[in-house]
């Protein structure tokens, strides 16, 4: 270990580590600006494709609106003026009359209907593009962020949030904006027809707004504090679900049901409570309306019977003052949809927001052919803004060597490995492949020359043949059964009902642990990389399973000259290791051949032994 001072700034990600924004109840006012900003820049990016016909939706909403406003002034316009004139012998304005109402009601009917398909078009097109950017987003997030977002939320940003968001384009907008759109032509009917009227009608929006005020204020709290317990709902389950096994070993259903009853009676609570809000909106909004046409029909009859209003004004007045609340209900309906689907929005743009920290080079350099040097210059390496992990330290480990980390758990051996991976960048120091920084290669490069087996073995959905077939698209069927040999898992593969068409189904649930882990080696072994990482991938196999591992590991290493990196608490792994690393602490202590730690009675010895004490 080299202990030269050097030192860089660390790789960070906001929001690892923090509540965030978008998942706290209770928002600054300024963090409330940046979220809302945030999602409304979500909005502009998802409409600028589709704008030409965004446009003429709104046109369309906006035409159908006037049209329907204008249709107790047409109704006046025929009993003030075209009636008295049918009875003096003239029936051309009763016909116009009836004609320019027909002519609005047709121009409401056409272009309600156009809006609303365009709308539902507008709507597919815009969740498509956010599906596929959250999926492609979270799949290109770092490792750090998966260890840290759980996929409880992230599901919940894809079903939930989504669908909060879909019930919002499909029909809310709309409803919106056309409601919006006719209480503005009512009322600007309103004060064409009688300015009084309009005053009065404009008085009564006070108490109206202060209501929606209120309302808002409150739900907007209720509807967040919704959307948070619906997503612990769901990562409650799907932990569950996925950890079913742990839950049957470990009597734990009756614990989870507790807590999956209290999650859901909080879901319960914060769910009422936003329905006791709407139970009083409603009806004051309602109120307020009754109120209103009330005093409007008491104040122009009486001018009626004075002879200073018509009295087709008064019937279009009455009608256009009672229509001008009826949006008011469905909008109030509507604001608990927008509610949720706001909150929604603020989780999705969120998501979108966080950015990888190990991003791709603009400029990268190309392997062409990697031998599998690998170099860790002046290393240090720490988890976002968190203590170091790994002090500084130097290794070389030549191309086509085997080296084996040993150690405690939690002493920096997975660390060291991820490193090698990219799966996290350095602090600090340079890490280099074939004298190449890391961060230089592109990903296509360094995936193809480095590949890393985990312990978890996760298999997809499909056939043995095509999970294997992972590490190399392009392989033929005797290549994967090359591979397959290699690890010594032909043979159980063979025995499967339909063979190398076996359906693992998810997870693997047709197959052993130590058949998966056997699955996923065939697949590392066919992607022949120029560095092969272990990370304890030989803890779910049984003696036999190991030894046939071990021995495919051997031939093929020997055969191809692959560098290997093998982290294992079984020593019996190590046998095969030109050299061994002792890891303590996140600093190397011991670093030689298997046989040399051992003559030096150190650390690896007094391992080496305690496992031969217990194979007796």
């Amino acid at each position: 270990m080299s202990p030269a001072p050097r030192t860089a700034p660390a790789t960070q990600r906001a929001g690892v580590g923090q509540d965030h924004a978008e998942d706290a109840v209770d928002l600054t006012r300024e963090d409330s600006r940046a979220v809302r900003r945030r999602s409304l820049r979500l909005l502009r990016d998802l409409i600028h494709p589709v704008r030409v016909r965004f446009w003429a939706t709104l046109g369309m909403v906006v035409v159908s609106q006037a049209t329907k406003a204008a249709g107790p002034a047409i109704i006046a316009f025929g009993i003030d003026n075209a009636l008295p004139a049918l009875i003096h012998g003239n029936s051309l304005l009763v016909w116009l009359a009836g004609a320019m109402y027909l002519a609005a009601a047709l121009t409401t009917a056409g272009l309600t209907a156009g809006y609303v398909t365009s709308t539902a078009k507008l709507s597919q097109t815009m969740l498509l593009d956010l599906r596929v950017r959250v999926f492609r987003h979270t799949q290109r997030l770092s490792l750090d962020f998966h260890e840290h977002y759980t996929s409880g939320r992230i599901i919940s940003r894809q079903t939930s949030d989504l669908e909060a968001l879909r019930d919002l384009l499909d029909s809310g907008v709309s409803s919106l904006v056309s409601g919006v759109l006719f209480m503005l032509f009512t009322a600007g009917t309103v004060f064409l027809l009688d300015w009084l009227s309009g005053f009065i009608m404009l008085a009564a929006a006070v108490p109206m707004f202060a209501l929606a005020r209120w309302y808002q204020i409150r739900s907007q709290i209720a509807y967040r504090a919704s959307r948070v317990a619906s997503a612990r709902l769901i990562v409650h389950f799907v932990e569950t679900m996925t950890g079913i096994r742990a839950v049957k070993a470990f009597r734990k259903e009756p614990e989870n049901n507790a807590e999956f009853g209290a999650l859901t009676e909080d879901y319960r609570k914060v769910t009422a409570r936003s329905i006791q809000l709407n139970g009083i909106l409603q009806p004051g909004l309602v109120l307020i309306g009754n109120v209103t046409v009330s005093v409007v029909l008491l104040v122009a009859g009486l001018r009626v019977l004075d002879g200073a209003l018509a009295v087709g004004v008064l019937l279009a007045l009455v009608l256009s003052v009672k229509r001008f609340y009826q949006p008011i209900a469905d909008m109030a309906m509507f604001y608990n949809s927008f509610q949720s689907a706001q909150a929604a929005l603020e989780k999705v743009s969120g998501l979108l927001e966080e950015v990888p920290t190990v991003v791709p080079p603009r400029d990268p350099e190309p392997l062409p052919d990697p031998r599998g040097s690998i170099r860790f210059d002046h290393v240090e390496f720490r988890y976002g803004d968190g203590p170091v992990v790994l002090p500084e330290f130097s290794l070389d480990i030549p191309a086509g060597q085997t080296v084996a980390l040993v150690g405690a758990t939690g002493a920096g051996k997975s660390t060291l490995a991820k490193l090698v991976a990219r799966f996290y960048d350095v602090s600090s120091g340079t890490l280099t492949l074939d004298g190449v920084d890391l961060r230089r290669l592109s990903t296509p490069d360094l995936r193809r020359a480095v590949v890393m087996v985990t312990q978890e073995a996760f298999l997809f959905s499909g056939s043995v043949a095509d999970n294997i077939a992972l590490g190399r698209p392009t392989a033929t069927r005797d290549e994967i059964e090359a591979a397959a040999k290699a690890v010594g898992a032909h043979e159980f593969i063979s025995a499967l009902p339909e063979g190398y068409d076996t359906d693992v189904n998810k997870r693997g649930g047709r197959v052993s642990a130590g058949q998966r882990q056997l699955i996923s080696f065939a697949r590392a072994f066919l992607a022949a990389p120029a560095v092969l990482i272990l990370d304890e991938a030989t803890s779910s196999l049984d003696i036999p399973s190991e030894r046939l591992v071990q021995a495919g590991l051997s031939n093929l290493l020997a055969r191809r000259g692959r560098t290997a990196i093998i982290i294992a608490h079984r020593l019996s792994t190590v046998e095969i290791a030109d050299r061994v690393l002792v890891v303590d602490g996140g600093r190397i202590i011991e670093d030689g051949t298997p046989e040399e730690l051992i003559r030096g009675g150190g650390r690896f010895a007094a391992l080496h032994g305690a496992w031969r004490e217990s194979l007796v």
